[in-house]
């Protein structure tokens, strides 16, 4: 057996639930050794349900979905302390800040049927019922709970396309599934612009539903068949506020009807007292409903819910298979769990037929590839796509290209900026989707056009519109008084440029090499030498008054960060920004200053995303997840050792609290797996990574090339916390950086540690990783 999996045996609470039920389940299969419960409370955002690597469908149950003024914790939809189960969609971000989604709702009833949600805190009042967590199962691939209001067994599984449900009825109580097309993550009235209902010949249940969310005007249909004959159904139109609903169709009642169309539809399906599990298939489609039957033909053949289950484990232990790590039982768990959160976006977004939506609203086809959207490019650009590049550079080549089809289809232009379904938000800042390529063509992937993926590139790069870019390429920086936080735009896009002449580099473009290498420099236009801070500037040229680096807000300077977080925010240059600041010593001693001032977390009650505080360092959100390396710079890695153990010590742990902040799409967990590994993409588009210390004592990463590469450490433990020497491949490694090459070819990084810190490894300017500007 691979030491990634185990087997795992059912509770006491929950053998004792499934006493009562008229089943015999499956034996269990053997499950990779994570616990998707983590970071289900708190901020983390992440969902316990059923879903597999990048898929379709993330099946999971909602625990609420209030208005949007109140909605960010319910994100995922499930917070972990909530006592009631509303239903379980096949729609969700996992670990976003803002949010969306929450399709297709369905909850199983046993007896009388209500056909609003209720108050969670007066039983009885709804459909939802409570739920406790001695009963839940969360495993990757599948989660079941018992819905206790109703004594339903609920098990859910799921392929790439399709929702597999399994729902075990007491045997005296009238079984019910209720489809409800109004709720909605992050809801408010009027969200729902329109959805359809209809009960085909067949029996399969087909609609749609348009919303005016996130992203406006997205359509998503759905396609549903049951395992067994409904012997009633009924669909109900639950509008209220409109004086004329147009002529009554065909039926007096909503017993009466094959279809309904409007802005509050429900449908109850009926299905007498059963002696077997009843099971659904529900396939989704961002295209038509027409496409969401043929997903269903194509990937819901058939009635074995236990082989679905079996096939989406296989499908995880292949996603995890490329990282083998030894240690202990919890911290392998935390780590895999790490592995399998940073494994989930972007989801795939394309029919079988090949057809997507795109950001023009239209219906595209794809030609030899995967569509994939969910792409939460402020966040993931970092580390969770560099990992992919290293662990998945066959997945890599289809997110490219699917970045290039979303540039082509885009009625801007533009390459994404955060897109789900193939539509845009225009959420976050920076164009850092040609970070993402750059960083791809640079460490080696091919598989797509480069030319039209550097074209995508420099039309994202140069619509003035977008961000100011206008007066960027004409001052060398975005006025605050012309773009909110124009501070930290000047700066990310300084750095998206960099990318970009990377790659221009790579091709051997130099023309586009030097005009973008000199936009890589514009950093400097934000750089205040009287503050020693990165502070926004008036279209006069002006630094904006007043000025306090505490400051944080929404529209502010900076996006969900301050002066102290951002000020570090020059990855393509930590050389210059270190001579900037003074040199070595004053730059480390401010890094400290950072780390270790006393803040009081209420300063950032207005930011939500702002958490995870160690002085001003906020690992919560990422302007952060850099910082810590930055020692390395400046001839001090025996500090950034010191920094990532109190960020590892702190910010992530065991259970629902286990992630401190929103886990950003696989961000947060990317960042713990390339720090546990002992290394970091500081600069992505570079071939470059800053050695940190490694978390566990032994990894292998087998890559796509055949070969493999080992992380090993000795001693590990609390008691040896820093390094004392590096070898690569048995020679002395004296640079403080690992080169993508190194890991390519295969071998072993091996790490001794000891008790105290060596002040000499690193030291030198030779040692460091390379920068924009020479080292003094």
């Amino acid at each position: 057996m691979n030491h990634r999996l185990l087997r795992s045996g059912l509770s006491l609470a929950l053998l004792a639930a499934l006493a009562i039920l008229p089943v015999l389940q499956a034996a269990e299969p053997h499950a990779p050794e994570v616990d998707p419960r983590i970071g289900t409370g708190g901020d983390g955002h992440v969902f316990p349900g059923a879903t597999v690597p990048f898929g379709m469908i993330q099946l999971s149950p909602d625990t609420a979905m209030p208005d949007f003024k109140r909605a960010y914790k319910w994100a995922a939809g499930y917070q972990y302390n909530d006592p009631t189960i509303m239903g379980f969609s096949h729609t969700h971000f996992s670990g976003s800040g803002h949010s969306d989604l929450g399709d297709v709702l369905v909850m199983p009833i046993a007896g009388d049927v209500k056909l609003d949600p209720g108050d969670e805190k007066v039983p009885g009042s709804g459909y939802r019922s409570r739920f406790e967590h001695t009963s839940e199962v969360e495993q990757a691939g599948y989660y079941a709970v018992t819905l206790s209001d109703y004594g339903v067994r609920a098990e859910f599984t799921a392929n790439r396309r399709v929702g597999w449900h399994r729902y075990t009825f007491p045997a005296a109580k009238p079984a019910h599934l209720l489809l409800d097309l109004r709720p909605s993550i992050y809801d408010y009235p009027g969200k729902v612009l329109w959805s359809s209902l209809q009960v085909r010949a067949d029996g399969t249940i087909t609609g749609c539903r348009t919303t005016r969310g996130w992203a406006p005007g997205r359509e998503l249909c759905f396609a549903l068949r049951f395992n067994q004959p409904m012997t009633a159904r009924a669909l109900y139109n639950r509008e209220t506020d409109l004086p004329y609903k147009g002529f009554k169709g065909p039926g007096y009642q909503p017993q009466d009807q094959n279809a309904q169309n409007g802005r509050a539809i429900v449908g109850v399906f009926d299905f007498g007292k059963l002696k077997a599990p009843l099971q659904v298939k529900v396939a989704i489609s961002p295209v038509s409903e027409a496409n969401a039957v043929a997903n269903l033909d194509q990937d819901g053949k058939g009635w074995n819910f236990d082989e679905q289950r079996h096939s989406a484990m296989e499908a995880w232990n292949k996603a995890l298979a490329p990282i083998d790590m030894d240690g202990s039982k919890p911290l392998r768990t935390q780590f895999y769990t790490a592995l399998y959160h940073a494994l989930m976006s972007p989801s795939l977004s394309m029919d079988v037929n090949n057809e997507y939506r795109g950001p023009d609203h239209q219906v595209h086809r794809t030609d030899g590839f995967d569509f994939y959207s969910s792409w939460s490019i402020w966040d993931v650009y970092r580390a969770q796509q560099p990992l992919m590049i290293l662990l998945h550079p066959d997945r890599s080549v289809d997110f490219v290209r699917s970045l290039i089809a979303a540039q082509q289809a885009s009625p801007f232009g533009m390459l994404p900026v955060w897109a789900y379904q193939g539509l845009e938000t225009w959420c976050m800042t920076g164009y850092h989707a040609v970070a993402i390529i750059a960083d791809a063509y640079v460490k080696g992937i091919r598989g797509y056009d480069a030319d039209k993926a550097m074209q995508a590139m420099l039309s994202t790069a140069t619509y003035g519109d977008y961000g100011d870019l206008d007066d960027y390429m004409k001052l060398g920086y975005v006025p605050i008084d012309k773009e909110v936080e124009g501070g930290s735009k000047t700066q990310e896009y300084a750095y998206d440029d960099w990318a970009i002449a990377q790659m221009a580099k790579a091709m051997g473009k130099h023309d586009i090499y030097d005009g973008f290498e000199k936009r890589a420099g514009y950093w400097r236009n934000g750089w205040d030498p009287k503050t020693g801070f990165m502070r926004a500037r008036l279209s006069g040229g002006q630094f904006r008054e007043p000025f306090d680096p505490a400051s944080a807000g929404y529209g502010d300077d900076y996006t969900e960060a301050n002066a102290w977080q951002y000020s570090w925010y020059v990855p393509q240059d930590v050389a210059g920004l270190i001579t900037a600041m003074g040199g070595d010593r004053a730059f480390t001693h401010k890094l400290d200053e950072l780390f270790d001032a006393k803040v009081d977390p209420a300063i950032f009650k207005n930011v939500e995303d702002i958490t995870g505080l160690i002085g001003w360092y906020a690992h919560g959100n990422e302007p952060s997840h850099h910082i810590a390396y930055l020692y390395d710079y400046a001839g001090q890695p025996w500090k950034t050792q010191a920094r990532l153990k109190q960020i590892m010590d702190n910010e992530y742990g065991p259970g629902p609290a286990g992630l401190i902040g929103n886990d950003d799409l696989g961000q947060m967990s990317a960042w713990y797996i390339f720090t546990a590994l002992g290394f970091y993409p500081v600069t992505p588009a570079s071939d470059e990574y800053a050695i940190g210390r490694p978390f566990v004592p032994r990894a292998t990463i087998h890559l796509g090339n055949g070969r493999s590469f080992t992380v090993s450490c000795a001693p590990f433990d609390d008691v040896h916390p820093y390094v004392g020497q590096v070898t690569l491949n048995g020679k002395p490694l004296d640079r403080v950086y690992l080169k993508h090459a190194d890991i390519l070819v295969g071998g072993e990084l091996h790490f001794t540690m000891q008790a105290q810190p060596n002040r000499d490894w690193g030291k030198s300017a030779s040692a460091r990783p390379t920068a924009m500007s020479p080292y003094r």
